[in-house]
């Protein structure tokens, strides 16, 4: 056996593999409701149910209120044309059919059964899903073969009171279009005056040269050719979606077609398309060659022929992949959520537009960590956004919903700003707890300088910050560098322009810094060389005394070292009587809700002076987010049963808070269980005065509070900001090496507050 082949045989077992282990199939079904309990049963059943079956009765749109339906697809097929694989049978095209389903689920948040039909007659198939719309809020037809699907779409569409896309059709026009948007405005035409040639006349092609001729594209511009030659008005075998486009004539040829054309889109086999009749095309034409796994002509050879050419396929490892997966999952999800009757050609075009739009914004922190190493700047080799990109969710859905409500499909009408907000509280875990934090940003203007400003992530963050804040990053780090990270991740903020840099080789204040440090450490053993070496090589210091100097109102540092390493500098500059490092508070957000976690990392053991501060500061941060603190004292003793260590100072803690009245609840000492289960710890101490679920865990020391942290990162599936250092003013946050562009993005939108605002 060939290497190769061997190759190709280990991927093809993988696969394999893949969909039989565990367990079978790619899909489950969880409920979403309690079951428990005999109370859960009764009123998940009988007789509850009851109540729920009663109302819809009398109000059959009550439906979407006590079903799931409002949020259920259905993913149909007969199994004529699945993928690359022709005719295979429904029973066949299951496994393709699971992973639409998966794709709805992953990117939407959509649920999805998917319905393979051994239906091969239209019509009888288009009579079964219209059937199915008591259960589904949606239709989702796929891998139908043409002209049978636009038979079955047609029937379906004129006999559902839902929406009903078949997404081979429009999925693919939609993000082709979107595409070739973006391709007309770097070419700079207009699209009532480019010429079109066409390879491929199934339901796929002609749906996206539909989608052309709806942009603007005139329909005599468009020329389309299939296996019989091109589409004229004396053929007999075209459908009438076909027949539109049937107005060349008859002895046209594609090499003829191609001279001087401005854009071809095909459709259809592999090497199709020559070299020379790309070289006969218009100046910088638009080559959208989508036939998959081999496209009609390889991108090298396009490029080769004409370098100015804008190229895009459907494969995944060359720029500007055709790839369905930005738009179904987004279309439906707004369509849904305004229970819309139709998919209408507004919505589409919407969509099309939210698409091209958003490729030509800033690539997004998640993005640019999902392709790392790629460059993802609007151009010629991005001219649509990635699948990945966690943008598509908010920006299609809310114009699929607001074109929906205009033009009257919608069945529902909603707040378009409140949506856009939970959509992105979706895809952003941090986004609803951290909005009112990013909204008191916006009201301060601070300077915020990042100790290790070449890191990409740092470079991401600033570009956002500039973006969605009023506040001004600083960066310490060599210009060419940074420079050239910039260029490299694609972005569009510039040194001197947008943000300051600090040059640690070369910056005219580095006289006045190192002054500076030696006056505040000349009594700890530093020595004015060691200050100028200190001061040449420390970001952190250099970034410590800045703030010191009042050059920055606040410094993040920690995406590389040691968390203790750090906050030495920070302290030598910073830390004065009234402010020193109290603790550091990890807020992780989880699917049941935020959870705080404190002292992380600056107490390596407490005392209960130590720990009393840290209680008191954190019910102070807590409040930033909206919430009312409530806090558990965690330790290995049990509300006085252990005589531990770490009891001891919990009940030397609890002391102090109990010398003052304080306007928060906390509790100790107790388990972490008790902290986090009512029920339980109502049994260990009856009339405790912590109300429901603690939402703050403060414990003795760094390892306990450190272990919760990462079981709930790391297990839990947890979403960290922080670690927020308390009891520096604000001047200083010190973060960890595996934060990411949007966890430097949420401490830098802590530092943006107004200092006053809390401790």
């Amino acid at each position: 056996m060939a290497l190769d082949d061997g190759k190709k045989e280990t991927e093809r077992q993988a696969a394999l593999n893949y969909h039989e282990f565990p367990r079978p199939g790619k899909l489950e079904i969880r409920p979403t409701k309690p079951m428990a309990t005999g109370r859960d049963l009764a009123r998940a059943y009988s007789p509850g149910v009851a109540e729920a079956c009663t109302e819809i009765a009398a109000d059959p749109a009550a439906i979407t209120r006590y079903t799931a339906k409002r949020n259920l697809v259905a993913v149909i097929t007969n199994g004529t044309a699945v993928l690359g694989l022709g005719n295979i049978g429904a029973a066949a095209s299951k496994p393709v059919m699971e992973g639409k389903a998966v794709l709805f689920k992953k990117f939407a948040g959509i649920d999805c059964f998917d319905i393979e039909v051994d239906e091969l007659d239209p019509e009888e198939l288009a009579k079964v899903v219209c059937r199915l719309e008591p259960t589904f809020g949606a239709v989702n037809l796929e891998d139908i073969k043409a002209p049978d699907c636009f038979i079955v779409e047609r029937y379906c569409r004129e006999k559902m009171n839902i929406p009903v896309f078949h997404d081979d059709q429009h999925g693919t026009a939609i993000v082709v279009a979107a595409a070739a948007t973006n391709a007309l405005r770097i070419a700079g035409k207009k699209p009532q005056d480019i010429r079109v040639v066409g390879m491929g006349a199934g339901a796929a092609g002609v749906a996206c040269h539909t989608m052309l001729h709806k942009m603007g594209v005139p329909a005599e511009n468009i020329a389309i050719f299939d296996k019989d030659g091109v589409l004229h008005p004396g053929r007999t075998d075209l459908c009438a979606e076909q027949m539109f486009f049937a107005n060349a004539d008859k002895d046209l040829t594609i090499t003829e077609a191609l001279n001087g054309a401005d854009m071809f889109l095909g459709l259809s086999g592999p090497g199709l398309l020559k070299p020379e009749s790309v070289r006969n095309m218009a100046e910088n034409p638009i080559i959208f060659a989508l036939a998959n796994p081999v496209p009609e002509i390889m991108p090298d050879l396009a490029r080769e022929a004409s370098p100015g050419a804008m190229i895009a396929t459907g494969r995944s490892d060359y720029p500007n992949q055709v790839n369905n997966v930005l738009c179904f999952p987004f279309i439906f999800r707004g369509a849904l959520d305004v229970e819309a009757k139709d998919i209408n050609d507004e919505m589409k075009l919407a969509c099309v537009e939210a698409i091209a739009a958003l490729a030509r914004q800033t690539t997004s922190a998640e993005v640019g960590e999902a392709y790392k190493g790629e460059r993802l700047t609007f151009g010629p080799d991005y001219l649509i956004p990635r699948p990945f990109d966690p943008r598509l969710l908010p920006t299609i859905a809310v114009a699929v919903a607001r074109a929906a409500m205009d033009s009257g499909a919608a069945g529902r009408q909603i707040d378009l700003d409140a949506y856009r907000q939970s959509l992105e509280a979706q895809v952003f875990k941090s986004s609803l707890i951290m909005r009112g934090v990013y909204d008191a940003a916006r009201q301060s203007k601070r300077r915020i300088v990042f100790a290790e400003g070449e890191d990409e992530r740092v470079l991401r963050a600033a570009q956002a910050m500039i973006e969605e804040s009023s506040d001004t990053p600083i960066l310490v780090g060599r210009p060419d560098v940074i420079r050239q990270r910039l260029d490299r991740e694609g972005l569009s903020i510039q040194p001197g322009r947008d943000f300051e840099v600090v040059n640690p080789e070369s910056d005219e204040r580095y006289r006045e810094y190192w002054q500076s440090y030696h006056a505040q450490m000349q009594r700890r053993g530093v020595t004015p060389d060691l200050a100028k070496a200190v001061l040449r090589t420390n970001t952190t210091a250099i970034a410590s005394v800045m703030v010191h100097r009042g050059d920055a109102d606040s410094l993040i540092c920690g995406t590389v070292g040691q968390y203790h390493w750090h906050l030495n500098y920070v302290r030598q500059m910073l830390e004065t009587k009234t402010e020193t490092p109290v603790a550091a508070l990890s807020l992780m957000i989880l699917d049941e809700g935020p959870l705080f976690v404190a002292d992380t990392h600056v107490n390596i053991e407490q005392t209960a002076e130590s720990l009393a501060a840290t209680v008191i500061a954190a019910a102070r941060h807590v409040r930033r987010f909206g919430l009312d603190p409530k806090i558990g004292l965690c330790s290995g003793s049990q509300f006085g049963n252990n005589a531990c260590k770490s009891g001891q100072v919990m009940r030397g803690a609890l002391d102090i808070l109990d010398s003052e009245t304080r306007n928060f609840q906390y509790e100790g000492e107790m388990h972490t269980d008790a902290a986090l289960d009512p029920d339980l710890r109502e049994r260990l101490l009856p009339n405790n005065r912590l109300e429901g679920r603690a939402n703050v865990l403060v414990y003795a020391n760094t390892d306990a509070a450190g272990a919760a942290r990462n079981l709930l990162k790391c297990a839990a599936g947890g979403l960290e900001v922080g670690p927020i250092l308390m009891g520096m003013g604000n001047k200083a946050h010190i973060v960890t090496p595996g934060v990411t562009p949007r966890g430097l993005l949420n401490i830098a939108a802590l530092a943006g507050s107004d200092v006053s605002s809390y401790g």
